[in-house]
């Protein structure tokens, strides 16, 4: 990670039981970074990302386990800014970025884009998507 001590940002945070989609995304919509971090490691890793970039919110997918982890950002780093956002069709949209991002080759271009499951999650991309919504309303 690389200080951006004069840009703000944004983290898109995907909640989820077992792991969590972080992506740090600059006002223009460039993204910083992204990854999927274990459940356990999230807190750590908002905090981390908070004392590496200037944040100005955190944007939250409103769905899975998202009231308990909006509970426990609040009280691991009570002076930033919660945004929850609609998160009804991420996982489908990740998707399909994830292989825009990621062309398939060989023998699975036939198969149809709409059967075709990423080879690794895709929640850091939901991330992305999430501070994009939000952008796009604010």
């Amino acid at each position: 990670m690389t200080s951006q001590a004069d840009d703000r940002v944004s983290i898109g945070f995907d909640p989820g039981r077992d792991k969590c989609g972080i992506a740090v995304v600059r006002e223009n919509g460039n993204v910083l970074e992204a990854a999927v971090v274990p459940s356990e490691q999230a807190i750590d890793t908002l905090k981390s990302t908070c004392r590496t970039y200037r944040v100005d919110r955190i944007v939250i997918g409103d769905r899975t386990t998202s009231k308990q982890w909006e509970r426990d950002i609040c009280e691991a780093l009570p002076d930033l800014e919660i945004a929850r956002i609609n998160e009804h069709n991420s996982t489908l949209e990740a998707r399909d970025r994830y292989w825009k991002m990621n062309p398939p080759r060989g023998l699975s271009r036939i198969i149809p884009q709409g059967m075709r499951v990423p080879p690794r999650p895709i929640d850091d991309i939901v991330a992305i998507l999430l501070v994009e919504r939000y952008l796009s309303r604010h």
